[in-house]
């Protein structure tokens, strides 16, 4: 707590010198890549790389198996946090999430 309360008090001591002119504001930018789209041979080819089922691609992604049949015929396309998912899954780094453990 004393610790929380420490930083808390470093950073409004930040503000005031800065809001004062006697200090510089930390800042911090964040570019976010555009979401990729996915077409059902490279949703398909992302999972055969990654070594899974399409029971097991719908557990990692959190969608079902049905959805992902529907992917790789064409019929739906994956959205939002679904592609981003495949992004990581892509890169072949499906191990670095925290839900993810290795047995």
């Amino acid at each position: 707590m004393n610790s929380l309360f420490d930083d808390l008090k470093e950073g409004l001591q930040e503000a005031i010198d800065f809001e004062k002119g006697n200090g510089k504001a930390k800042s911090v930018t964040y570019i976010i890549a555009p979401v990729k789209e996915y077409n059902k041979h490279e949703i398909k080819d992302i999972r055969t790389k990654a070594g899974m089922t399409q029971s097991v691609f719908a557990n990692y992604l959190g969608v079902s198996k049905k959805t992902v049949e529907a992917w790789e015929c064409g019929r739906t396309h994956p959205t939002g946090p679904a592609c981003r998912l495949l992004d990581i899954l892509s890169a072949g780094k499906e191990t670095e999430l925290s839900f993810v453990s290795i047995k």
